[in-house]
């Protein structure tokens, strides 16, 4: 048997949705591994399964995808991997390989795409199985704490930098300044670029400002000079006009958010000028062995709260309101 914290039906995390529990031990079927979780990071997406903010395919359910382990046990068919390695478990949990989005190399918008923590059982747990194909090596320069944050908070704030087209040297906005958001300005301020970050919280721009920030401020405020792109990472789509309206003509503007508040209504001038707003939406396994890579070579420095396990109703009711200064991350027994 293995502890859990596991979701038998979404609720507030004001009402301790998640229970502690004894289940078993899941088994690797031919082609996936079993990892001895170590630590597992939380994430707003696993803030919005909990809460029912997205369609759940499956219940009782266990959270997490951002998971640290060592690989305990293989199947048939494992190749990349062997007992001992320590690897890591991500978001995108199995893709398809024959939908139209995986034939044009879109594997991040698969129809039948299944996910860590969602639709197979995640990280905050002992054991978790994933197939083989999505697990990854992990920079020996991060230890298990600091990795966690990397596999979705990371990872996807790699692709939503890529997507806003965002050219060394650029001017760049980042709106929100979480788990994802302090990680991305590394990797902007690495290629040059000057960060303006837009954030409520006065602890978040103290941050943001000695992570290399330009400028710091709230999103109703006008930075000194009109900006490139723009990432969006609070699930909040009153953002979305204000980030557009910093926007110089022929920027981009990506939202990174699985689940966000409905954006209001655009005046015409705020899109005019060829100005672009998209979403990222999951990410690629290029996405991760590149964002991988470059976080060793930088190497970017994950700023980590670490939890017990047992407190992750806690620490979501923190991430909810604001009140995790970098990324949070939940620790197993060893």
């Amino acid at each position: 048997m293995m502890k859990a914290m596991q979701l038998t039906a979404p609720a507030p995390v004001t009402e301790n949705p998640l229970r502690w529990v004894e289940t078993a031990v899941p088994q690797p079927a031919p082609g996936q591994i079993r990892l001895k979780v170590r630590v597992c990071g939380v994430c707003h997406t696993d803030l919005h399964t909990v809460e029912g903010d997205l369609d759940l395919p499956r219940l009782p359910l266990i959270p997490g995808h951002q998971v640290v382990g060592l690989v305990d046990a293989t199947s048939a068919g494992v190749t990349r991997h062997q007992v001992g390695d320590r690897v890591g478990g991500a978001w995108l949990n199995w893709t398809c390989s024959d939908c139209i989005a995986c034939q044009n190399g879109q594997e991040n918008l698969c129809e039948r795409a299944r996910f860590t923590g969602l639709h197979t059982d995640g990280g905050y747990a002992d054991y978790v199985v994933i197939d083989e194909q999505f697990a990854y090596a992990l920079p020996d320069a991060f230890n298990d704490a600091q990795a966690a944050p990397l596999l979705c908070a990371g990872i996807i704030g790699y692709r939503s930098l890529r997507l806003s087209g965002i050219q060394p040297g650029g001017r760049l906005g980042l709106y929100g300044f979480g788990a994802s958001a302090h990680l991305a300005i590394q990797v902007a301020r690495h290629w040059g670029c000057d960060v303006y970050v837009f954030t409520r919280s006065p602890a978040h721009r103290r941050h943001a400002a000695s992570l290399g920030a330009v400028w710091t401020g709230t999103a109703e405020e006008k930075p000194p000079h009109l900006l490139d792109a723009g990432v969006t990472f609070a699930p909040a789509g009153w953002l979305v006009p204000h980030a557009l309206s910093h926007l110089r003509p022929g920027g981009t503007v990506t939202i990174n958010a699985i689940h966000m508040t409905p954006i209001p209504e655009l005046p015409y001038d705020l899109i005019y000028g060829e100005r672009v707003l998209r979403s990222a939406a999951n990410f690629t396994r290029q996405d991760a062995a590149e964002f991988l890579a470059l976080a060793g070579q930088i190497p970017i420095q994950t700023e980590v709260e670490t939890y017990p396990l047992a407190q992750a109703n806690e620490v979501l009711q923190r991430l909810k309101i604001s009140q995790i200064r970098g990324a949070a991350v939940l620790t197993l027994d060893s």
